[in-house]
Protein backbone atom coordinates (compact mmCIF):
# COMPACT_ATOMS: atom_id res chain seq x y z
CA UNK A 1 0.00 0.00 0.00
CA UNK A 2 1.42 3.69 -0.99
CA UNK A 3 2.47 5.62 1.90
CA UNK A 4 1.25 8.84 1.27
CA UNK A 5 1.35 10.30 4.91
CA UNK A 6 4.86 12.33 4.22
CA UNK A 7 2.71 15.09 2.40
CA UNK A 8 1.33 17.58 4.66
CA UNK A 9 -1.77 17.74 2.62
CA UNK A 10 -3.07 14.75 3.51
CA UNK A 11 -3.56 15.59 7.07
CA UNK A 12 -6.80 17.80 5.88
CA UNK A 13 -7.95 16.06 3.04
CA UNK A 14 -6.99 12.00 3.69
CA UNK A 15 -6.19 9.80 1.01
CA UNK A 16 -8.91 7.03 1.13
CA UNK A 17 -7.17 4.91 -2.05
CA UNK A 18 -3.60 6.19 -1.31
CA UNK A 19 -2.43 4.31 -4.83
CA UNK A 20 -4.86 6.40 -6.51
CA UNK A 21 -3.96 10.20 -7.85
CA UNK A 22 -4.65 12.50 -5.61
CA UNK A 23 -6.51 15.50 -6.82
CA UNK A 24 -6.84 18.66 -5.13
CA UNK A 25 -9.47 20.66 -7.37
CA UNK A 26 -12.71 22.69 -7.26
CA UNK A 27 -14.63 22.71 -10.82
CA UNK A 28 -13.22 26.07 -12.43
CA UNK A 29 -12.21 26.24 -15.99
CA UNK A 30 -8.34 25.75 -14.27
CA UNK A 31 -9.70 23.29 -12.08
CA UNK A 32 -11.92 20.81 -14.87
CA UNK A 33 -8.82 21.19 -17.49
CA UNK A 34 -7.30 18.13 -15.10
CA UNK A 35 -10.50 16.38 -14.08
CA UNK A 36 -11.47 15.97 -17.73
CA UNK A 37 -8.24 14.76 -18.62
CA UNK A 38 -8.16 11.95 -15.84
CA UNK A 39 -11.31 11.11 -17.17
CA UNK A 40 -10.60 11.24 -20.64
CA UNK A 41 -7.37 9.00 -19.56
CA UNK A 42 -9.21 6.66 -17.91
CA UNK A 43 -6.50 6.84 -14.75
CA UNK A 44 -7.50 5.97 -11.42
CA UNK A 45 -7.96 9.25 -9.07
CA UNK A 46 -9.60 10.39 -5.71
CA UNK A 47 -10.67 14.05 -6.36
CA UNK A 48 -10.97 16.26 -2.72
CA UNK A 49 -12.76 19.93 -2.54
CA UNK A 50 -10.69 23.17 -2.21
CA UNK A 51 -13.47 24.91 -1.13
CA UNK A 52 -12.86 28.62 -1.68
CA UNK A 53 -15.28 29.76 0.68
CA UNK A 54 -13.81 28.16 3.37
CA UNK A 55 -10.58 29.62 2.05
CA UNK A 56 -9.26 26.05 1.88
CA UNK A 57 -6.79 27.54 -0.69
CA UNK A 58 -4.98 29.35 1.56
CA UNK A 59 -4.68 26.63 4.55
CA UNK A 60 -1.01 25.48 5.61
CA UNK A 61 -1.80 22.22 4.17
CA UNK A 62 -2.89 23.35 0.86
CA UNK A 63 0.24 25.45 1.03
CA UNK A 64 2.41 22.93 1.26
CA UNK A 65 1.32 21.38 -2.02
CA UNK A 66 1.08 24.37 -4.21
CA UNK A 67 2.79 27.43 -2.31
CA UNK A 68 1.06 29.68 -4.77
CA UNK A 69 -2.00 29.19 -3.53
CA UNK A 70 -3.96 27.87 -6.04
CA UNK A 71 -6.16 24.86 -7.65
CA UNK A 72 -5.79 22.36 -9.06
CA UNK A 73 -3.37 20.01 -7.75
CA UNK A 74 -2.51 16.53 -7.39
CA UNK A 75 -0.27 13.62 -6.03
CA UNK A 76 0.85 11.06 -8.30
CA UNK A 77 1.56 7.86 -5.80
CA UNK A 78 3.12 6.21 -9.26
CA UNK A 79 5.45 9.07 -10.43
CA UNK A 80 8.69 8.48 -12.07
CA UNK A 81 10.64 5.48 -10.96
CA UNK A 82 7.57 4.42 -8.67
CA UNK A 83 8.39 7.48 -6.14
CA UNK A 84 5.42 9.73 -5.46
CA UNK A 85 5.09 13.11 -7.45
CA UNK A 86 3.58 15.95 -6.10
CA UNK A 87 2.33 19.03 -8.93
CA UNK A 88 0.84 22.02 -8.88
CA UNK A 89 -0.11 24.21 -12.53
CA UNK A 90 -2.65 23.20 -14.48
CA UNK A 91 -0.67 23.28 -17.79
CA UNK A 92 2.04 21.26 -16.12
CA UNK A 93 -0.66 18.50 -14.98
CA UNK A 94 -1.78 17.85 -18.42
CA UNK A 95 1.56 17.78 -20.58
CA UNK A 96 2.36 15.37 -17.08
CA UNK A 97 -0.62 12.60 -17.70
CA UNK A 98 -0.28 13.07 -21.40
CA UNK A 99 3.46 11.85 -20.91
CA UNK A 100 2.58 9.02 -18.33
CA UNK A 101 -0.43 7.66 -20.67
CA UNK A 102 0.65 8.41 -24.04
CA UNK A 103 -2.85 10.21 -24.80
CA UNK A 104 -3.62 13.87 -26.01
CA UNK A 105 -0.18 14.75 -26.73
CA UNK A 106 0.74 14.09 -30.55
CA UNK A 107 3.72 11.65 -31.06
CA UNK A 108 4.63 13.16 -34.16
CA UNK A 109 7.69 15.83 -32.92
CA UNK A 110 5.73 18.76 -35.28
CA UNK A 111 2.44 18.11 -34.25
CA UNK A 112 3.03 17.87 -30.85
CA UNK A 113 4.52 21.38 -30.72
CA UNK A 114 1.60 22.66 -32.11
CA UNK A 115 -0.10 21.39 -29.57
CA UNK A 116 2.10 22.45 -26.73
CA UNK A 117 1.98 26.14 -28.52
CA UNK A 118 -1.93 26.01 -27.87
CA UNK A 119 -1.49 25.32 -24.22
CA UNK A 120 0.56 27.98 -23.78
CA UNK A 121 -2.31 30.24 -25.69
CA UNK A 122 -4.85 29.37 -22.97
CA UNK A 123 -2.37 29.69 -20.21
CA UNK A 124 -1.32 33.18 -21.04
CA UNK A 125 -3.61 34.50 -23.17
CA UNK A 126 -7.62 32.67 -23.02
CA UNK A 127 -7.54 31.94 -18.97
CA UNK A 128 -5.97 35.90 -17.62
CA UNK A 129 -7.89 37.64 -20.30
CA UNK A 130 -11.47 35.92 -20.16
CA UNK A 131 -11.19 35.24 -16.19
CA UNK A 132 -10.40 39.59 -16.26
CA UNK A 133 -13.48 40.52 -18.01
CA UNK A 134 -15.50 37.98 -15.64
CA UNK A 135 -14.49 39.96 -13.07
CA UNK A 136 -15.27 43.43 -14.48
CA UNK A 137 -18.75 42.44 -16.40
CA UNK A 138 -20.47 40.19 -13.68
CA UNK A 139 -18.61 40.83 -10.60
CA UNK A 140 -17.17 44.15 -8.31
CA UNK A 141 -15.83 45.20 -11.16
CA UNK A 142 -19.10 45.84 -12.72
CA UNK A 143 -19.57 48.57 -10.19
CA UNK A 144 -16.71 50.42 -11.59
CA UNK A 145 -18.16 53.54 -13.11
CA UNK A 146 -15.23 53.95 -15.17
CA UNK A 147 -16.28 51.50 -17.94
CA UNK A 148 -12.24 51.18 -19.67
CA UNK A 149 -11.07 48.21 -17.66
CA UNK A 150 -14.35 46.17 -18.90
CA UNK A 151 -13.96 47.39 -22.39
CA UNK A 152 -9.91 46.35 -22.36
CA UNK A 153 -11.05 42.91 -21.68
CA UNK A 154 -13.61 42.72 -24.06
CA UNK A 155 -11.80 43.99 -26.75
CA UNK A 156 -9.02 41.56 -26.13
CA UNK A 157 -11.58 38.76 -25.04
CA UNK A 158 -12.66 39.55 -29.02
CA UNK A 159 -9.41 39.49 -30.23
CA UNK A 160 -8.20 36.37 -28.77
CA UNK A 161 -11.67 34.40 -30.17
CA UNK A 162 -10.97 36.03 -33.40
CA UNK A 163 -7.38 33.88 -33.88
CA UNK A 164 -9.05 31.08 -32.23
CA UNK A 165 -11.89 31.32 -34.94
CA UNK A 166 -9.41 31.55 -37.71
CA UNK A 167 -7.29 28.44 -36.66
CA UNK A 168 -10.37 26.88 -36.19
CA UNK A 169 -11.56 26.73 -39.69
CA UNK A 170 -11.61 23.57 -41.30
CA UNK A 171 -10.42 21.69 -38.26
CA UNK A 172 -11.97 19.63 -35.87
CA UNK A 173 -9.11 20.32 -33.01
CA UNK A 174 -6.81 22.80 -32.44
CA UNK A 175 -4.57 20.08 -33.79
CA UNK A 176 -6.22 19.10 -36.85
CA UNK A 177 -8.23 16.01 -36.13
CA UNK A 178 -6.76 14.77 -33.37
CA UNK A 179 -8.28 15.93 -29.59
CA UNK A 180 -5.44 17.35 -27.40
CA UNK A 181 -4.52 18.82 -24.29
CA UNK A 182 -5.02 21.65 -26.25
CA UNK A 183 -8.78 21.60 -26.15
CA UNK A 184 -8.76 20.18 -22.77
CA UNK A 185 -7.11 23.48 -21.62
CA UNK A 186 -9.78 25.55 -23.34
CA UNK A 187 -12.85 24.40 -23.25
CA UNK A 188 -13.39 25.20 -19.49
CA UNK A 189 -12.58 28.61 -20.16
CA UNK A 190 -14.87 29.28 -23.45
CA UNK A 191 -17.56 27.31 -21.60
CA UNK A 192 -17.53 29.83 -18.63
CA UNK A 193 -17.13 32.83 -20.69
CA UNK A 194 -20.43 32.61 -22.37
CA UNK A 195 -22.28 30.54 -19.13
CA UNK A 196 -21.06 31.45 -16.27
CA UNK A 197 -19.60 35.05 -16.59
CA UNK A 198 -22.78 35.94 -19.29
CA UNK A 199 -20.23 37.37 -21.54
CA UNK A 200 -21.84 35.94 -24.64
CA UNK A 201 -23.35 38.69 -26.02
CA UNK A 202 -21.27 41.52 -25.21
CA UNK A 203 -18.13 39.75 -26.99
CA UNK A 204 -20.78 38.67 -29.72
CA UNK A 205 -19.96 35.11 -29.54
CA UNK A 206 -22.07 34.06 -32.05
CA UNK A 207 -19.98 35.06 -34.77
CA UNK A 208 -17.29 33.13 -34.07
CA UNK A 209 -19.10 30.03 -35.32
CA UNK A 210 -16.13 27.71 -35.58
CA UNK A 211 -14.90 28.13 -32.34
CA UNK A 212 -18.87 27.68 -31.44
CA UNK A 213 -18.91 24.26 -33.44
CA UNK A 214 -15.48 23.12 -31.69
CA UNK A 215 -17.14 23.88 -28.04
CA UNK A 216 -19.96 21.98 -29.28
CA UNK A 217 -18.18 19.15 -30.06
CA UNK A 218 -15.76 19.40 -27.13
CA UNK A 219 -19.05 19.52 -24.58
CA UNK A 220 -20.54 16.23 -26.34
CA UNK A 221 -17.90 13.88 -25.01
CA UNK A 222 -18.48 11.63 -22.46
CA UNK A 223 -15.41 12.53 -20.15
CA UNK A 224 -15.81 16.31 -20.46
CA UNK A 225 -19.44 16.14 -19.53
CA UNK A 226 -18.47 14.23 -16.12
CA UNK A 227 -15.10 16.34 -15.63
CA UNK A 228 -17.14 19.64 -15.59
CA UNK A 229 -18.72 18.53 -12.58
CA UNK A 230 -15.38 17.20 -10.24
CA UNK A 231 -14.83 17.63 -7.68
CA UNK A 232 -18.56 17.60 -6.62
CA UNK A 233 -19.49 20.56 -4.60
CA UNK A 234 -22.28 18.81 -2.89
Amino acid sequence: MTDLSTFQITRRWPARYPDRIQLYSLPTPNGVKVSIMLEETGLAYEPHLVDFGRADQKTPEFLSLNPNGKIPAIIDPDGPGGRPLALFESGTILLYLAEKTGKFLPIDPAQRWQAVQWLMFQMGGVGPMFGQLGFFHKFDGKDYDDKRPRDRYVAETQRLLAVMDGWLAGRSWFVGEDYSIADIAMLGWVRNLIGFYEAREIVGFDRFTHVAAWLERGLARPAVQRGLDIPSRA
